[in-house]
């Protein structure tokens, strides 16, 4: 009697296919097509398996998850799926967002602008956003916000659009 593989015990299993789809999410951030990746990583992820990973189909092994990681740029903490009993319940808050460009931000000097970018980078990790241009910050981050530019809080979206941080989308035509 043969035994199964651990591809064909693991094939289609709630893990690896939550394990897949942070995989194509934490890819598709990084705007990145299956084949970009392969190319990006001289053919160390094929676009095949990398696809058959985010499809559920494949296990994947630890160290070619930490590789993966060091590609993309993220913890490999990043590309596990979240504990469902950790989400943040203050995500469904429709009030009192700001959208920040964090892109814009990284380019202006001053240490206060640098430690506005490393809050909202740490913000990013937590939410496991790995846009990197544009933020939304929830009402209770606000606070700190506010400090670190020396404003009320009910000034900090003020305050950021003096200093042109807020994020305005392109008009559609």
């Amino acid at each position: 009697m043969a035994h199964p593989t651990d591809d064909e015990l693991l094939k289609d299993s709630p893990f690896t296919l939550l394990v897949g789809e942070r995989l194509r999410r934490i890819r598709q951030q990084k705007r990145m097509s299956l084949g970009e990746v392969e190319t990006s990583s001289d053919s160390e992820f094929k676009a095949s398996v990398l696809g058959a990973y985010e499809r559920g189909e494949r296990a994947i092994s630890v160290p070619r998850l930490e590789r993966l990681a060091r590609f993309y740029g993220v913890s490999v903490e990043q590309l596990l799926p979240r504990d469902a009993h950790s989400s943040d319940t203050s995500s469904t808050a429709a009030t009192g967002k700001i959208r920040i460009d964090v892109a814009k931000l990284s380019t202006m000097p001053g240490s206060q602008f640098e430690m506005l970018e490393r809050f909202l980078r740490m913000i990013q990790v937590q939410r496991q956003d790995f846009n990197g241009k544009v933020i939304t910050v929830r009402a209770h981050d606000t606070r700190a916000i506010a400090v670190m530019l020396d404003v009320a809080v009910d000034s900090v979206g003020d305050k950021l659009g003096e200093l042109g941080l807020l994020f305005v989308p392109p008009a559609s035509t």
